[in-house]
């Protein structure tokens, strides 16, 4: 999984200066990472271990108009490699800054095939993503389709999928079916303050790994 992190660059503006400092909580780490690597725990299951490098390459930054010079101490760079609880190897880089290559690119090799997702915003979670797909003799990767079932009845927002608000409508519907009890058997419903404190607790311990240069176990899921 490659992706970056627009305000954590080698420039700032007025609306994103509070990203600078580690402390106000707004990291490259807790946010673009924190997305990602929650998606990736979802998709293919926890980490059992991981290794880590979180690293504050620029500790200034120049502002995009005026050029004035501020001291960032949040990181601007994260490598993170580890096993999943199944045993497959996993690896996560995040960059601060963007690309003129890609935005974000998620990359998942199967046994039967190949998966790619990818996204043109560096928070991809707030545009439109694309899937990809290959399996058996498949000489390429085609773009797959997103199955109605997941679209949850919302009509109004057909073909609106690059909005921010998109995923927020359908997170919203997701927590009424969930209230109403009217969920399909495989869904496992919003996340809630529960998996929140535990997604949390991994990037501290992914942190922990970068701060002593070991690997880190991490704690079970739902520990």
């Amino acid at each position: 999984m490659l992706g970056w992190g627009g305000p954590w660059g080698a420039t700032y503006d007025d609306d994103h200066a509070y990203v600078l400092d580690v402390t106000s909580g707004a990291t490259l780490l807790s946010i673009p990472f924190g997305h990602s690597v929650d998606a990736l725990a979802m998709v293919l299951g926890e980490f059992r271990e991981v290794s880590a490098h979180i690293e504050n390459l620029r500790p200034e930054v120049t502002h995009v108009t005026s050029g004035a010079v501020a001291a960032k101490s949040t990181e601007g760079q994260i490598a993170v490699t580890g096993l999943l609880e199944s045993g497959a190897v996993a690896a996560m880089h995040f960059r601060g800054g963007t690309s003129r290559a890609t935005g974000f690119h998620w990359e998942i090799n199967g046994t039967r095939g190949d998966l790619v997702v990818k996204a043109d915003h560096d928070l991809w979670w707030m545009g439109r993503l694309r899937l990809y797909g290959a399996r058996g003799n498949d000489g390429g990767l085609t773009e797959l389709p997103v199955p109605d079932r997941y679209r949850r009845s919302l009509t109004q927002w057909t073909g609106r999928s690059a909005e921010p608000a998109y995923n927020v409508a359908h997170e919203y519907a997701l927590l009424r079916e969930q209230i109403t009890a009217s969920l399909p058997p495989d869904t496992d419903g919003v996340p809630d303050f529960r998996h929140a404190v535990r997604r949390h607790r991994m990037l501290e311990q992914i942190r922990e790994a970068a701060r002593t240069g070991r690997k880190v176990t991490l704690a079970q899921q739902g520990s």
